[in-house]
């Protein structure tokens, strides 16, 4: 099975040589890794290029943008930059984060996940901690729910939920179309990668506004808005970024942004996840 891999990195020198160097030494090696410097005030290109001088599969692609924090949106303008970099020739193709130290074999791990399950089209572990000595799981998602930093997709679910949408929500609209086109989210709690950098660390009220858009460009209605806001601000623990949440979805309902699905996949995700919720009390 071919695996190729796309990092975007955005001043990661502190982090991208342990990367690197966790998915250089896999039990299954990978056949290609593509990390795409997005515009690094830092020697991130230089610590890529020295593993691209070891490793021949590792390659560096710089990519110019400008220096707003525009969650969601440039990373994935700079995740494509990478992408059509490589040729077609995978099984499955992964975005990766830079800060992230990966086990040993889970490339290997959920390699045997597609290999075994003709259906599973996203595969992925979770991301850990560290508190003290001790690494612990980062929870701020459901088990059903795999981190944008960890996305590995099977080529054909890749192409079938067409391109990752560039903007805040986008880790969550792979997952719901790649349900809506029959393919299973398969996640392993068993596979924990090591989080360098935790999310939370800092947080923007601009990226709580960009979450709520996120709701309603995906169709979520304001119940289910209003519940999901409400859930991932106790997940963070900080009781402001739900009232930015709500903010950003009725920012984005009065100034009609556009969707990020189309009706028949906002009604597909408004029954799924209603299912999910009454599941959770049942």
């Amino acid at each position: 099975m071919k695996i190729y891999i796309i990092i975007p990195a955005h001043n990661e020198a502190s982090f991208i040589g342990q990367t690197l160097q966790s998915l250089a030494d896999q039990s299954l090696k990978p056949d290609k890794i593509v990390v795409v410097d997005d515009s690094s005030k830092d020697n991130t290109s230089e610590i890529v290029e020295k593993f691209a001088s070891k490793y021949p599969f590792i390659e560096l692609v710089k990519n110019s943008s400008s220096n707003e924090h525009a969650p969601g949106s440039k990373v994935i303008n700079a995740f494509y930059k990478g992408y059509y970099k490589l040729d077609d020739n995978f099984d499955v193709i992964c975005k990766f984060d830079a800060d992230l130290i990966f086990p040993e074999s889970y490339l290997e791990k959920i390699s045997a996940y597609f290999e075994n399950d003709n259906l599973a089209g996203i595969v992925g572990g979770f991301c850990s901690i560290q508190q003290k000595n001790k690494w612990i799981p980062e929870n701020l998602t459901g088990k059903d729910h795999i981190r944008g930093a960890l996305k590995a997709y099977r080529k054909h679910c890749f192409i079938q939920i067409g391109e990752l949408k560039p903007a805040m929500g986008w880790d969550t609209a792979d997952e719901l179309l790649a349900r809506f086109h029959g393919w299973k989210v398969v996640t392993d709690d068993s596979l924990l990668v090591k989080h360098l950098r935790p999310t939370g660390m800092n947080y923007f009220e601009h990226s709580g506004r960009k979450q709520g858009e996120a709701f309603y460009r995906l169709r979520y209605g304001t119940l289910l808005s209003l519940i999901a806001s409400a859930k991932l601000a106790a997940m963070k623990m900080n009781p402001f970024a739900f009232l930015h949440y709500i903010s950003g979805y009725f920012t984005a309902k009065n100034k009609k942004r556009p969707f990020l699905v189309s009706e028949e996949e906002g009604r597909f995700i408004r029954k799924l996840r209603w299912a999910n919720i009454r599941k959770k009390f049942a």
